[in-house]
């Protein structure tokens, strides 16, 4: 069973910068593409940012292009978003995010889907104030 920790939520002032950080367990053959998505209180789920297993293709929702940047780590089945240029209504809970390794392949027509993703992290507070 594949788990998804995340780290490096924490409370920043608007226009600062945070590093998320994500780690899979529990894959040890398959490289898995890897996302995030975000939840703000009181609203649904949506997506922020996604990223190839070969890290040849990456992914964005349009309100965090060009200051979110998501990237693969050297370890295996890790994943970073760097968070820059944040803004209050970037506040909400962030969840890491995978699909089956043999599941559909992320392209742009599905990559915001939250159907695609059958792995979940637990999340991390990101707040942003103003």
């Amino acid at each position: 069973q594949v788990q998804l920790v995340e780290s490096g939520g924490g409370l920043v002032r608007a226009g600062g910068s945070l590093r998320l950080s994500c780690a899979a367990s529990g894959s040890p053959f398959a490289t898995l593409s890897m996302g995030w998505f975000r939840q703000a209180p009181g609203k649904e789920r949506k997506f922020v940012a996604a990223i190839t297993w070969d890290g040849r293709d990456t992914y964005y929702a349009d309100s965090v292009k060009g200051r979110f940047t998501i990237s693969r780590g050297d370890a295996k089945n890790t994943v970073f978003l760097q968070m820059d240029g944040l803004k209050p209504e970037d506040t909400g809970v962030y969840y890491c995010v995978a699909p089956y390794p043999s599941g559909p392949a992320l392209t742009s027509s599905n990559v915001q889907s939250l159907a695609l993703y059958d792995y979940w992290g637990q999340g991390t507070q990101v707040t942003v104030s103003s």
